[in-house]
């Protein structure tokens, strides 16, 4: 008689054995895990800017992992983030959802099934996708957006402004107001609009902001103020339609449960390699779905995060739409589909992504590219902005 879980475990020896780090332009950090037997998973751990930072403490982590069965995910993860007396944050979170992402990639590669199928099955067959326009201080974003709409885009996002002071001149609104003007009259309403304020707007002058775009009918203003100020989104939301969306600055559950709980958004942009990983991402989904929020993850990264944000699309009901980078502005000497043996798995079609169906995270990384580009790496840093009198303001 032949016992089927016996050979799963005898087969499949799925202990980790080794832990490798990639730092590759143009401002991302790779993970590598592989067992055993030879499973490989791939995860991108990173916070922009601190690549170094978070790559040390994947290595500290990974003194937990050796030998550990790769299989047991949950148990894993409530290991990095319980173990230890301090928790949270964005370092630690990031270290700890790439190593969470490998590990989905190497389970979904031994069952021969997309993590999706692993998490509940497809909910849709495709999900949106946006681009971005515009860079840091946006300008001919007209332009671009025609540019995006014949090449497919149904939506887009563009930063609103540049630096801004606490209370600020109506000449930096009107410049706001000019340049989303300037894509209704280049494209009509064929491109959705999200404005992303960045966190760079305080109260005062988010609340004016937000009132005169009320007329352009967006698709969301994301992030008008700072995530640590969210008694302000619910005055925020009280004086405008415009959906509110935010997020990617928050971490696992316990970072998402108060701005769910307190009704001033709309939108949750939970970032799968900061905010905990695939099934953390998951678990905030299913929170925001009772409240009746809708979820668009947060994904200015790389092809290894974008893939997870994809398996979580495709198995999360209140899902709408999904941030990706290529051609973003920070995309400078390698691109999205640079490290992949094969790019159609992200063809763009009429706006959508289709459905994944390779197992694990549906993806193929090029290693002898990544190997390659590592030797180069990075030293991203994000720019420090100054107001005209020298002060120190938000990026």
């Amino acid at each position: 008689m032949i016992i089927i879980n016996d050979i799963y475990k005898e087969v499949n020896d799925v202990k980790i054995r080794d832990i490798e780090l990639f730092k590759v332009p143009p401002r991302w950090l790779f993970l590598k895990i592989t067992t055993e037997s030879g499973l490989v998973g791939w995860g991108e751990p990173i916070i922009e800017g601190k690549a170094d930072t978070v790559a040390a403490a994947v290595r500290e982590m990974g003194y937990y992992l050796y030998g550990k069965d790769a299989r047991n995910i949950e148990d894993i993860w409530q290991v990095l983030y319980r173990g230890s007396f301090y928790r949270g944050g964005p370092i630690l979170m990031s270290a700890i959802s790439g190593i969470e992402q490998a590990l989905w990639d190497i389970k979904g590669k031994e069952l021969c099934r997309p993590v999706y199928e692993l998490l509940g099955g497809k909910v849709r067959d495709k999900i949106r996708v946006y681009c971005w326009i515009g860079g840091d201080r946006p300008s001919n974003v007209a332009e671009a957006a025609r540019e995006k709409l014949s090449e497919g885009y149904t939506a887009i996002k563009m930063n609103g402004t540049g630096e801004m002071e606490w209370i600020d001149s109506y000449s930096k609104v009107e410049g706001v107001l000019e340049r989303v003007q300037a894509i209704r009259d280049a494209v009509g309403f064929d491109l959705d609009i999200g404005v992303d304020l960045h966190g760079r707007v305080h109260k005062g002058m988010a609340r004016l902001i937000i009132k005169e775009l009320e007329p352009f009918k967006l698709l969301f203003i994301e992030e008008p103020v700072l995530p640590e100020n969210k008694e302000a989104f619910l005055e925020l939301k009280s004086i405008s339609s415009i959906p509110i969306a935010t997020g990617e600055r928050n971490y696992t559950r316990w970072g998402f449960k108060d701005i769910l709980h307190d009704g001033g958004i709309d939108i949750i942009q939970p970032d799968l390699s900061h905010a905990g990983g695939i099934l953390e991402t998951r678990k905030i989904a299913a929170m925001a779905e009772v409240y009746d929020i809708a979820v668009a993850p947060h994904c200015p990264l790389g092809p290894i995060a974008l893939a997870s944000c994809l398996q979580l699309d495709f198995c999360t009901p209140n899902a709408f739409i999904q941030e990706q980078s290529l051609g973003i502005h920070y995309n400078q000497g390698s691109d999205l589909l640079d490290y992949l043996k094969d790019p159609g798995v992200f063809e763009y079609k009429d706006g959508y992504v289709s459905i994944p169906t390779k197992p694990g995270l549906g993806i193929e990384i090029n290693e002898e590219k990544v190997r390659e580009m590592s030797k180069e790496g990075h030293n991203w840093r994000n720019p420090v902005w100054r107001n005209v009198d020298g002060s120190v303001t938000e990026w």
